[in-house]
């Protein structure tokens, strides 16, 4: 039986706030190894595994972060870019049809999470493999996880008679996140925690959704069969795919269909949806503490206490999570820490930036962190990857001066391309054309001084980019030259 890994990596999710922001959400973070969750998502079905080469659907948002990540573990997915969000079941469906026009109908999908966490792998491509047997006889099967305690954090799942080998049995509802007293009934009747990830045939699910849900069905269908190429990248049709209602697949399908299947799993899963999971995910000390970068602790239990940069201290205090970032610190008992997507919710009214974006920002060519500004100047460390180069572009307000601190960087100003080593400088000019590339096999690390009367990142003008970012007339050229259809509105940053 043939299988194609389908990864939903779309989504923004706020719940690990500050670490985890819209620009760069937890998928593309490592937060149990040194590896992201996507990237151990990806090594988890990777080809030695028996599976066929992955697709990853994602928003053009990430389309990079997707791509690079990919390379980073060696795997080489198809990636589909959502013009918009529009929830699970536009995405899916668009994905099942791409790999049944690709492969056939009768291939399986396993659609999975990219943001969740399975410490046992054999275990879970074990439970795979007896849901790939119950799914070839049509059926969509959902893995359902034995409960350890009563959650309140995860939907669950009522089984019905049994219908295959090995823990495989029908389902007979689906029931959402309860709340203490039930998920503690649930737990004693024999339920299953949903895990959110599933494996059917393509053919079999375009056919209940198109029973289901035929309007968002042809929108999703349409979005693929009128798709474009462009960077490696396959780009759904905006038109089609956004005039999809959005709604998730287990309201659109899994909750509706009398095909529905689960197959019992025990493989070490978290959705990692909260930091209290994180928690449980870390090795702990003695007194019950997991901790992560600059920390010291004194007289401190049950506690989790992270650091993105500054030395965090705790004295005396038990059962608390501090996450500490360079720009936000989040202090709370560990008991509320699902009260973090409320607090989020409150900093995006009071319009925080530090809700979207960190102090490094991130772009295809590599990332840019501010060190330091104030009134009529910026400085900021750049860091661009071996074989990137920024746009052409120039600014109205602005001058800027580079120290090169590592490798070597190409440079351009007006028709000049020049060369600029370790512990060399440039100055570039207000209002000049100009290009940073590097054409070296070594990252290139500058400090960039801006000095001018407005240091916003919207003073830019792209000239060309050969990441496909737009330009002022609202185009975007492809390699630097041919104009398509812009992905990524100018002014964002480099």
């Amino acid at each position: 039986m043939q299988i194609v890994p389908v990864i939903l990596a779309g989504g923004t999710g706020t719940r690990l706030w500050p670490l985890s922001r819209t620009s760069l959400p937890k998928q593309f973070l490592p937060l149990g190894s040194e590896l992201t969750l996507y990237e151990e998502t990806l090594l988890r079905v990777g080809q030695n595994e028996g599976f066929l080469p992955p697709v990853v659907i994602t928003n053009s948002d990430f389309r990079f972060f997707a791509q690079r990540q990919a390379a980073h573990v060696g795997v080489t997915p198809s990636v589909l870019l959502e013009p918009g969000r529009r929830d699970s079941a536009p995405a899916l469906i668009a994905a099942a049809h791409y790999v049944a026009r690709q492969s056939g109908p009768e291939t399986l999908v396993l659609a999975l999470a990219s943001d969740h966490a399975v410490t046992d792998p054999a275990g879970f491509r074990k439970a795979v493999q007896v849901a790939a047997k119950v799914a070839a006889q049509g059926r969509i099967v959902t893995f359902g996880i034995t409960p350890d305690a009563p959650r309140t954090s995860y939907g669950y799942i009522k089984c019905g008679d049994a219908i295959g080998p090995d823990g495989a049995f029908a389902v007979e509802r689906f029931v959402e996140k309860p709340d203490a007293a039930t998920a503690e009934h649930y737990v004693g009747e024999g339920y299953l925690w949903n895990s959110g990830n599933f494996l059917f045939p393509a053919g079999l699910m375009l056919a209940e959704a198109e029973r289901y849900e035929p309007a968002i069905t042809a929108a999703a269908l349409r979005a693929v069969e009128d798709s474009s190429r462009d960077l490696g990248f396959v780009l759904l049709d905006p038109a089609s795919f956004l005039s999809a209602e959005a709604k998730s697949i287990d309201f659109a399908v899994l909750e509706r269909t009398d095909k529905a299947a689960v197959v019992k799993g025990s493989f070490g899963w978290s959705d990692l949806g909260s930091w209290d999971a994180v928690h449980e995910l870390g090795p702990s000390d003695a007194a019950g503490n997991v901790t992560t970068g600059s920390v010291e602790l004194l007289e401190t239990s049950g506690s989790y206490v992270r650091s993105e940069g500054p030395l965090v201290t705790v004295i005396g205090l038990d059962a608390v999570t501090v996450v500490a970032t360079e720009d936000a610190v989040l202090v709370m008992p560990s008991a509320r820490a699902q009260q973090v997507k409320d607090l989020v919710g409150q900093l995006k009214d009071a319009k925080r930036g530090e809700v979207d974006s960190h102090r490094k920002a991130h772009r295809p060519w590599g990332t840019y962190q501010t060190i330091c500004n104030g009134e009529r100047f910026h400085v900021k460390k750049i860091v661009v990857e071996p074989g990137a180069k920024l746009s052409l572009q120039k600014h109205h307000h602005r001058a800027e001066h580079w120290v090169v601190v590592r490798g070597t960087a190409e440079v351009t100003v007006g028709e000049k391309v020049f060369t600029v080593n370790e512990n060399e400088s440039t100055y570039i000019p207000l209002g000049s054309v100009h290009r940073l590339a590097n054409p070296g096999r070594i990252p290139l690390e500058l400090i960039e001084v801006q000095t001018g009367s407005y240091l916003g990142e919207d003073d830019i003008v792209r000239l060309q980019d050969i990441y496909a970012r737009a330009l002022p007339d609202g185009t975007a050229p492809a390699g630097g030259s041919r104009p398509v259809r812009g992905v990524r509105p100018a002014g964002r940053g480099p």
